[in-house]
């Protein structure tokens, strides 16, 4: 919805609580199920700090008390790890908590993030960006008690890239490009989601739709359509996304 980047990186990227609640109205309106968000501080920096989190549901569920609201953990918001989980337990005493928060978990610390999340009732979604994260995730205790897997790729690969990355992470964490399922019992596997960023965001959004992996888009991942034209706003990346993901599968190129 907004990731890292900073405001004036694009006209409609929502920063304070009010314009959030705003864009995860309208992106529930074009059909998004859940969203992922940052909170910003007064500058519209990254912050775990729990009274802006606070801020930020209580104006997010007044627009739209039904859609699962999930945050980033990302290291870049207080590089610290024994910091940055002190922030996160500190979240203990708020009367809100979001559905979910991502863990990068080639990030130091992540277990231990994870942990404090599971111990507050929060989802963790485990971010996988290459090998190390997934060796980490694969290793980790908390594992089985994620609610999905994120696997990212990086901006700029051409679509064979593209395929050929995903189907590494996807064997990475035993999963089938063919079908997006393990070999073993699905009900106990996390979900598998696939988003790219930047000129990857497209290709990888169309790659999951033929594998059936769930898939996201928004101005954190990339700033234009399909066409190239700059998006207006959130709602118009996931309106375009509908329709791709709609669109008859086409052989990869």
């Amino acid at each position: 919805m907004n990731g890292a980047r900073r405001p004036g990186e694009h006209p409609a990227l929502p920063v304070t609580p009010g314009e959030l609640a705003r864009e995860v109205a309208a992106v529930a309106a074009a059909g998004a199920e859940a969203v992922h968000l940052h909170v910003k501080d007064a500058a519209g920096v990254d912050t775990l700090e729990a009274a802006a989190l606070a801020e930020v549901l209580v104006a997010v569920r007044q627009v739209a008390p039904a859609v699962p609201v999930g945050v980033s953990t990302g290291a870049w918001a207080v590089p610290d790890a024994v910091r940055r989980l002190a922030a996160i337990r500190s979240w203990e005493g708020s009367a809100l908590l979001p559905d979910f928060a991502s863990v990068n978990w080639h990030e130091d610390g992540a277990d231990e993030v994870a942990g404090a999340l599971l111990e507050l009732g929060v989802g963790v979604e485990a971010g996988i960006w290459h090998r190390a994260g997934a060796g980490a995730w694969l290793a980790s205790v908390h594992r089985h008690r994620c609610v999905r897997v994120l696997l990212e790729l990086p901006n700029g690969l051409g679509e064979a890239e593209v395929q050929h990355r995903a189907e590494q992470l996807l064997h990475l964490v035993g999963r089938s490009q063919r079908d997006g399922r393990s070999g073993g019992d699905e009900a106990e596997e996390p979900q598998v989601l696939l988003h790219g960023k930047g000129a990857t965001a497209w290709s990888a959004l169309r790659l999951a739709g033929r594998c059936g992996l769930a898939t996201r888009i928004g101005l954190e991942d990339v700033l234009v359509l399909p066409d190239g034209a700059p998006a207006a706003d959130n709602a118009a990346l996931v309106r375009a996304a509908q329709q791709v993901l709609r669109a008859p599968a086409s052989t990869p190129r």
